[in-house]
């Protein structure tokens, strides 16, 4: 909704511009009338659509032609004025008027214009049959008002259908040469229907248009309103009812009736609810709300959020297969302005036997997207209805901001139920592998992702002591001069090295120990060139940090050969108190191990026990197994 009007009056000379302005205002006609009434202002409290209004008079005598045409283009809305006893004056409407208003704004910024006819009590006919050629030929002419300033007659319906031309404008909504309405407001309303059809039957059954009428309204329908509505649709249109209840057409056509019959107000309330602008396009204020996230805060669902996204899994999964085909997903993604998964999701999350994404898959990428981009979420909650279908004041109200990761060191416990696992290890070492087990993908299955369609994320659940988590795997690629914020942001490390491949352990002994430097750049005396200096190491990233690690011996299938390194993997974990090498092998017939990820998520959950006593905490882990 528009902060305030503003409301420019134009028209020849002596046709009452400002008389009405001073009529409207004193509430009686004037005995002395100046050449140009001063701007007015009008308070939001007195005005039916509670926004302040700005009307502003034009006179020749007063003003330079530079003058009006600064106020033409600060206008939302121009009232040209004409007197319904002067023909010269109706004739420099189009002549003058219209064109001079159309030169001086923005093409792409359409300015409604109202035609006044003033004076009408001079006359005993109505100027309307020589005007409503004139509104036929320019769609920007929202309406024509013959008033007389002398009698009061519609002196503040004019401006309050100035004001309606401003905040509930025809523009957007219909074509009066085509008599129908515009693509992107039919997209809009279509959209809509959509979300407010919460069982995706295709029909708005009486409950789900009471919701919708009390969610744009604030108030429910009558029964009896609720089967008037309904048979205005059967009388004029054969299918927009269907078992009792709304069609899309029927939906459609309601609003084409609304617009018709000068009711936008109704159609703007409807698309204003649901987070569109004047041009149609959903506001960024609502697909972006207000979210702040302190460094060290991650970004979950909440339980509300959970179980609107639930809910919209239901109304999709139309086989109750608890997955989602890709003709249900595409039908999900329909109120989206674009297809926001890609091929890659199938390989993040777990998918069924025909590669469908799962009920937990679909819960595990909205958790991915949360934790990793909260922005998208709030943009993809929006598309969903988020805030009006779970009566929230927006999506940050489905978002929970983790507290700060150091006080749940001091406290020795936490809240969060979303942890992630950074996984290191060289090229071949089964890095990839590793993820995909995770999503119950074994060696075969792992074969047959595309490269294009893979992923460098999987994510699923855990239970940990009986409590359901998320563990996020993320595959690194480590740059050794330097490991970004991103490296090192992460509740546990996950080192995997080929037991097969003797040169495989050394990459990542080299990961766990390589130091953090800061980098300076000191300028030659000779050249002025600057060349990198190090500066001083910092922190040896994981051998220092309180992040616990694990080191994994992949493909233990495989015959297990010595490591190339100063001392064995086993011994390196000793030294650096980190739990012995945990074997693992994706090449099974079945669905591969899931203790492994149970324990990463247990160490994640517990950072101040694992890395104090790690032997200890290790076995009390397999206990739980």
């Amino acid at each position: 909704m528009r902060k305030d009007v503003r409301i420019l009056l134009v028209g020849e000379p002596k046709v009452g511009k400002t008389s009405l302005i001073m009529s409207l205002v004193s509430e009686e006609f004037p005995d002395l009338v100046p050449y140009r009434a001063e701007e007015i202002t009008i308070p939001a409290d007195v005005t039916p659509e509670r926004v302040p209004t700005h009307i502003v008079d034009y006179s020749e005598a007063e003003q330079t032609d530079e003058q009006l045409f600064q106020e033409i283009s600060k206008a939302n809305v121009i009232c040209i004025v004409y007197s319904v006893n002067n023909k010269k004056s109706i004739e420099k409407v189009t002549s003058h008027w219209i064109p001079l208003i159309t030169e001086n704004t923005d093409k792409d910024s359409r300015v409604p214009l109202i035609l006044v006819g003033n004076k009408s009590d001079l006359v005993e006919h109505s100027s309307m049959e020589t005007v409503l050629p004139i509104m036929n030929q320019y769609s920007e002419i929202e309406t024509c008002v013959e008033c007389s300033a002398k009698n009061l007659k519609n002196i503040s319906e004019l401006f309050y259908y100035a004001q309606k031309a401003v905040l509930h404008p025809t523009g957007p909504l219909y074509c009066p040469e085509k008599k129908d309405m515009k693509p992107l407001c039919v997209k809009a309303l279509a959209r809509i229907f959509k979300v407010s059809d919460l069982d995706n039957d295709g029909i708005l059954n009486d409950n789900e248009l009471n919701f919708f009428q009390r969610t744009c309204f604030n108030t429910p329908l009558e029964h009896q309103a609720l089967e008037d509505v309904k048979n205005v649709v059967r009388k004029n249109l054969i299918d927009g009812v269907h078992d009792n209840g709304l069609t899309l057409k029927g939906f459609l056509f309601l609003h084409m009736l609304f617009i018709q019959r000068g009711r936008h107000e109704t159609t703007w309330t409807v698309l204003r609810r649901f987070g569109y602008d004047d041009d149609l396009e959903l506001n960024q204020d609502y697909l972006f709300p207000p979210l702040k996230v302190p460094p060290d805060c991650t970004t979950e669902l909440n339980y509300n959020a959970y179980l609107f996204l639930q809910s919209v899994f239901d109304k999709h999964d139309k086989d109750r297969d608890c997955a989602l085909s890709p003709e249900e997903l595409e039908d999900l993604f329909d109120v989206f302005p674009y297809m926001p998964w890609g091929a890659d999701v199938n390989n993040t999350v777990c998918t069924n036997e025909r590669g469908w994404i799962t009920y937990q898959g679909y819960l595990s990428q909205w958790t991915l997207t949360t934790y990793l981009d909260v922005q998208r979420c709030l943009e993809y909650l929006g598309y969903l209805g988020y805030s009006i279908i779970a009566e929230q004041e927006s999506q940050a109200d489905g978002i929970t901001v983790t507290r700060d990761k150091k006080i749940d060191l001091q406290k020795k416990q936490t809240q969060r139920s979303v942890f992630r696992c950074n996984v290191f290890g060289e090229v071949g070492s089964g890095k990839s592998g590793f993820l995909q087990a995770f999503l119950g993908r074994n060696l075969s299955r792992q074969k047959t992702i595309k490269e294009e369609h893979r992923s460098y994320y999987a994510i699923s659940t855990t239970y940990v002591y009986g409590q359901e988590k998320y563990l996020l795997l993320h595959e690194v690629f480590p740059d050794f001069d330097y490991l970004s914020d991103s490296d090192l942001a992460c509740d546990v490390v996950c080192l995997v090295y080929d037991a097969s491949n003797p040169y495989s352990f050394e990459y990542c002994a080299k990961v766990f120990k390589v130091e953090q430097s800061f980098l300076v750049f000191k300028p030659r005396h000779s050249d002025g060139c600057c060349t990198k200096k190090r500066l001083f190491s910092f922190q040896q990233y994981f051998m220092d940090s309180k992040t616990p690690c694990m080191m994994i011996a992949a493909k233990s299938d495989l015959p297990e050969v010595k490591q190339m390194y100063g001392c064995s993997p086993l011994e390196f974990c000793r030294r650096h108190k980190m739990p012995p090498p945990q074997s693992f092998t994706c090449n099974t017939a079945g669905d591969p191990s899931r203790e492994i990820y149970t324990k990463l998520t247990t160490m994640a959950m517990y950072p101040y026990v694992s890395r104090h006593s790690c032997n200890t905490f290790i076995h009390k882990l397999s206990s739980l197994i």
